[in-house]
């Protein structure tokens, strides 16, 4: 995986989008990653999602994501890359980890202004103390205070006990990914199949098993996208034994088999697409690539 903030020297990076050697193809980084748009119109794609960009919109990518830069002339944002291991303990799981969570923003008002005056504070102090333990302490927080501010454009999540068994579940998919059975997962969350099916349905209008399958399906993206492994080593890589079955399971999650999907990426990395609104307040709808 690419560090971003490897890039720059230091565990939590600032810089501008223009400054960096990011090229059109997918990149996979171990770090967070905010960016805030602030001049152009053009496109950024995050985990084969892509999302119209313009001044002031916010994209956050969590560690693992995969990166399509658009590479559109006059386009340019202000880039805080920063490892997960900087951030202070945060009441936010749902945000912080789930590759599912929102992701793309474009904030107005007081949400606006407050996001920016604290982007631009946190270019500043990595510039004034980075690499200093006193630097390291008011960054962490610094960046705290921003993912919170982030978090307060998105819908509060749900506490019912169906959204936490949810959530836990959303974790387990994280920590591990190449098991695709509901049971297995029950298990682990010491909860019956029926319960953690109906949490699902309840919690996302989807089964238990459509969860872990589409979390799968990512996982299949992301490697295909960003490494050259022959399918049958990436269908392994994700626990199965047979291609055939990976090729057959790909298709039915994608639309696509996984050769035609490496083979569009490389041909077109970042389609475009038109800019819209979600009901959401503050938060674009992504059109899937």
């Amino acid at each position: 995986m690419v560090s971003f903030g490897g890039l720059i020297g230091d565990p939590v990076g600032a810089a501008r989008l223009s400054d960096l050697p990011v090229g059109r193809s997918p990149v996979q980084t171990a770090n967070h990653v905010v960016m805030l748009v602030s001049a152009g119109q053009g496109t950024h794609g995050l985990d084969f999602v892509t999302y119209a960009c313009r001044p002031g919109t916010l994209v956050w990518g969590r560690p693992g994501q995969v990166h399509q830069f658009g590479g559109q002339a006059g386009f340019d944002a202000t880039v805080l890359a920063f490892s997960p291991a900087v951030l202070p303990e945060l009441p936010l799981p749902e945000l912080v980890a789930d590759p599912f969570a929102p992701a793309c923003w474009q904030p107005a008002g007081e949400d606006e202004d407050a996001i920016v005056a604290e982007i631009a504070q946190i270019g500043v102090d990595q510039v004034r103390y980075g690499g200093t333990p006193f630097g390291t302490t008011l960054l962490a927080h610094s960046l705290a205070v921003l993912l919170m501010r982030i978090a307060a454009l998105a819908p509060a999540p749900r506490r019912s006990p169906a959204d936490l068994l949810i959530g836990q579940l959303r974790r387990e998919l994280e920590r591990e990914v190449r098991h695709r059975r509901v049971e297995d997962y029950a298990e682990q969350l010491r909860c019956s199949v029926r319960t953690l099916t109906r949490a699902s349905l309840a919690v996302t209008g989807r089964s238990a098993k459509q969860l872990i399958d589409e979390r799968v399906a990512l996982e299949a993206k992301r490697v295909l996208a960003t490494s050259s492994l022959p399918v049958s080593d990436v269908g392994r890589q994700l626990g199965f034994e047979e291609p055939t079955n990976f090729g057959r399971f790909f298709a039915r999650e994608t639309g696509q088999s996984p050769g035609t999907f490496r083979a569009a990426l490389r041909r077109s990395p970042v389609p475009r697409v038109p800019h819209q609104r979600s009901a959401l307040p503050g938060r674009l709808t992504p059109r899937t690539a």
